[in-house]
């Protein structure tokens, strides 16, 4: 296109977990677009969210992806995102690009218009039925005052619910709505500058439907349980009866459902997986492939069964752990980087690659060393947190939970990830792992307050529980 910077197209699924890449091991599994970008560029296999504050983990994850910010820096939990915290899209805007969004946006209207300076298929909100998802127009006045009335369960009730939108597409899968509105834009992108195309997809999370080829791609009996399958957690550290994510599938957890569970999952993945070739065969054609920067990643993980859960309101390894793979110039093909990342590093990452300055409300750090093969490590710890229930951190291969001010009172777990990566074993009542136990706690007490944990509500609630030892 004859600019001087990248173009760089984003692409991000909605509950798409770390395991279901073909080409990153996962043999059961056909992502055959995935694989080539796998191909094209490099994974890092060790990428992560901090986890969040709310039940609905996508919405802080999304505002710290947007704003490169940690999840104690957020305002209001992500739900909007104020004037002062640099956005994204905002930034490669006064650098020039031409900033274009799609799909599904859950940080408030105000943050999206700042974000992009046109757009199409807009949805605000968290999830929806796929095949009539209700979606806005581009409002360059940033009111999105348009409302339609939706009856969201007429089975049980005929109550009205006013929805933000301009229309729904009904019976078109929202994976296929967004991708259309990409290839259009694709097709139709000047050469004058460079673009930046955000596609913000609602696949693979539940309601889990996609379009019947892909759902025989993958026969239930044949999907094999995860080893570290549950029919019930060890404990209740939050109230799992009262989460709409844990009571998808029955308690005590079955077998044969959960295998439903993940080829339903599989399919809506290889799904979205057919229309990412669309996007990028639109931009092979066009010509723009070698000078354009792809993103894919999943805003959070899934547990689909281990661990006796469903959802993503835990610290485990499949919730917090997400799939990220960049490819594109001065990014090295075919290869793989284990350094510990978070989702929020993307931010500062794009402005290197661009050579844009980061704003200075950035916390997040840039991956742009590890593109280039350095030897030093790039995180050498994590922290996470979910709501006022849990904490956790991760340091040398090991890996420290600790539950507080929820039904069970307080509570530890320590797993040795290098021996152990399906966290089964909790080793925090052996003595041998006293030190290990104790200099962990020692490193959570200092990320909270590196992170400003406490200053959040749901912080405090956790500390004071954590240090009264019960749920009280």
């Amino acid at each position: 296109m004859g600019t001087s910077r990248p173009n760089i197209v984003f692409l991000l699924a909605d509950d798409q977990r770390f395991d279901t890449i073909r080409a990153l091991g996962n043999p059961l599994i056909q992502t055959p677009n995935l694989d080539r970008l796998v191909a094209r560029g490099t994974a890092f296999t060790q990428a992560h969210i901090p986890c969040g504050t709310v039940g609905a983990i996508c919405m802080p994850s999304r505002a710290m992806i947007h704003t490169g910010r940690s999840l104690f820096h957020l305002e209001n939990d992500g739900a909007g995102i104020p004037p002062a915290h640099a956005l994204l899209g905002e930034t490669l805007r006064g650098a020039g690009y031409r900033s274009y969004g799609i799909g599904k946006w859950h940080n408030g209207p105000a943050s999206f218009n700042r974000s992009f300076e046109d757009g199409a298929e807009i949805f605000f909100g968290g999830m929806w039925d796929h095949w009539n998802v209700p979606v806005c127009d581009y409002d360059p006045s940033g009111k999105y005052a348009s409302r339609i009335p939706i009856v969201l369960d007429p089975f049980h009730s005929n109550q009205v619910q006013h929805v933000v939108a301009d229309r729904v597409h009904s019976g078109v899968h929202s994976s296929e709505l967004f991708t259309s509105r990409a290839v259009d834009f694709l097709t139709r992108v000047p050469a004058d500058r460079p673009f930046f195309l955000s596609v913000a997809y609602l696949a693979p999370h539940d309601p889990r439907t996609m379009p019947e080829r892909f759902q025989k791609l993958y026969d239930p009996a044949r999907v094999p349980v995860p080893p570290n399958f549950l029919p019930e957690h060890p404990f209740d550290f939050f109230d799992t009866r009262g989460m709409r994510d844990e009571n998808l599938a029955a308690f005590p957890r079955r077998e044969e459902e959960i295998r439903r569970h993940l080829a339903e999952y599989w399919a809506m993945i290889s799904h979205l997986d057919d229309q990412l070739g669309r996007i990028v065969g639109r931009m092979e054609s066009r010509g723009l492939l070698e000078e354009t920067i792809i993103v894919f990643a999943g805003d959070n993980g899934l547990a689909l069964g281990q661990h006796g859960l469903m959802g993503k309101q835990n610290l485990y390894e499949p919730s917090v752990r997400i799939p990220l793979v960049l490819a594109g110039p001065g990014i090295p093909a075919g290869e793989t980087r284990g350094d510990w990342a978070y989702l929020f590093d993307l931010f500062p990452t794009l402005c290197d690659l661009t050579g844009i300055p980061v704003p200075p409300t950035v916390d997040g750090k840039s991956l742009a060393p590890c593109l280039k093969g350095g030897d030093a490590a790039h995180r050498d710890e994590l922290y996470f947190a979910y709501t006022g229930f849990a904490r956790g951190v991760k340091h040398g291969g090991l890996k420290l939970m600790e539950y507080a001010a929820g039904p069970c009172g307080r509570k530890t777990q320590l797993f040795d990830l290098a021996r152990d990566p399906g966290e089964q074993i909790d080793l925090s009542a052996d003595p041998a792992r006293a030190s290990d136990l104790a200099g962990l706690r020692q490193r959570l007490l200092r990320l909270r307050d590196e992170w400003g944990d406490e200053r959040h509500p749901l912080g405090k609630k956790f500390w004071e529980a954590y240090r009264a030892g019960s749920g009280a």
